[in-house]
C-alpha cells in the first residue's frame, strides 16, 4: 500500500521518513515517491494492505542500478494471537523502459535475480538499508 497512506499516526510517519531518508543518505540523486501505486480498481486489487511501498527514481538511467526506478516493500505481519504487528521483510523491485529487470526479497535468500542485477557496491548498500528498515520497524519504542 502506499507509504502516503500508511503514514497514519506520528509513529508511522516518522519511521516511513526514516526510511527515505536512510535511501537517499546513501543514494542522493533518488527521488521518492510516497504514492507509487496508482488510484484506479485494477491496481487497487494488486495492491497488499499489510505493506509499506516506497518508490525511488534515479535521473536516466543508473548504470550501478541497472534500472530507472525502485520499489521497496516493506512487508508486515500481524500475529493474532499477541496482536502485535512486526515487519516481517523487505522485497525491492527494479525497473526500466522493459519493465522489471532484478529483484531482491530479505524474505527468502537475500540474492538478486534478474536480467541485470546491480553492481556489488550498489547491492552491499542496499542490502544494509534493508537490515536497517527492519531495525526501524521492529524497533519498539518503550
Amino acid at each position: 500500500m502506499n507509504a502516503s497512506e500508511q503514514a497514519t499516526n506520528l509513529e508511522l510517519t516518522s519511521k516511513i521518513a526514516t526510511v527515505v531518508n536512510l535511501f537517499k543518505f546513501e543514494f542522493p540523486d533518488a527521488k521518492s515517491d510516497l504514492k507509487p501505486w496508482k488510484n484506479d480498481p485494477e491496481t487497487r486489487e494488486l495492491v497488499d494492505p499489510d505493506s509499506i511501498d516506497i518508490g525511488f527514481h534515479f535521473p536516466g538511467i543508473s548504470k550501478s542500478w541497472r534500472s530507472r526506478s525502485i520499489l521497496i516493500q516493506i512487508r508486515f505481519y500481524q500475529d493474532p494471537i499477541n496482536h502485535s504487528r512486526r515487519a516481517i521483510g523487505v522485497e525491492v523491485a527494479a525497473f526500466d523502459h522493459r519493465g522489471e529487470v532484478w529483484r531482491l526479497s530479505t524474505i527468502e535468500d537475500w540474492s538478486f535475480a534478474g536480467v541485470s542485477v546491480p553492481s556489488s557496491e550498489v547491492g552491499d548498500k542496499l542490502k544494509q538499508i534493508c537490515r536497517q528498515i527492519l531495525d526501524v520497524f521492529n524497533h519498539q519504542i518503550s
